[in-house]
């Protein structure tokens, strides 16, 4: 989906620009996800599996873009790419259209600043123009200011996954399953 750029400031006074993640950014979109893996426990994915070629990420970048119900918003301060958010489609079937999931994640550098919140509010705006009903996200238990900041916005808990990540050092994580109406 296109999104209309948009530019606000973040609590530090730097200039925030929300726009859609282009071709242009497949290099610093793999990179973001190898950073991130590695400066935080709380994503999906370990460093070294974030294995994508400037070319498969481009290609992921044009179908995010091409879809009308799904969305790669991309943070950029200062000109300098700070995070990602996604809207995606739970299911293809009708059964399914009422329900979206949401998953962001910034560099650590820029967490704090209000960026996230900006992020979240944008695409669940979007998502509810569009005509999703309900935003669903699943989040490390552990993560406690992703947790609050969901609630802030009118998350909700409705359950917990036990043992939902399992970490190369053998230990696991919970995860709750979180929904808001939209």
């Amino acid at each position: 989906m296109i999104f209309k750029p948009l530019n606000a400031t973040d609590k530090t006074g730097h200039e925030v620009l929300l726009r859609n993640a282009e071709a242009g950014d497949a290099e610093d979109l793999i990179h973001y996800l190898k950073t991130t893996a590695s400066e935080t426990p709380y994503l999906i994915r370990e460093p070294d599996e974030a294995a994508l070629t400037p070319e498969q990420e481009r290609e992921f970048i044009q179908r995010m873009m091409d879809s009308p119900r799904d969305l790669l918003l991309a943070a950029f301060v200062d000109g300098k790419h700070a995070g990602n958010c996604s809207l995606n489609g739970i299911g293809a079937y009708r059964r399914y259209r009422h329900r979206c999931e949401i998953a962001i994640a910034l560099y650590q550098e820029y967490c704090g600043r209000g960026i996230g919140t900006m992020m979240l509010n944008a695409v669940l705006e979007t998502a509810k123009e569009i005509g999703y009903e309900q935003a669903e996200l699943e989040v490390i238990a552990d993560n406690k200011g992703a947790v609050a900041l969901y609630e802030k916005l009118g998350f909700q808990k409705y359950g917990r996954f036990p043992d939902n990540v399992k970490y190369q050092t053998g230990n696991y994580a919970d995860a709750y399953w979180m929904m808001k109406k939209l």
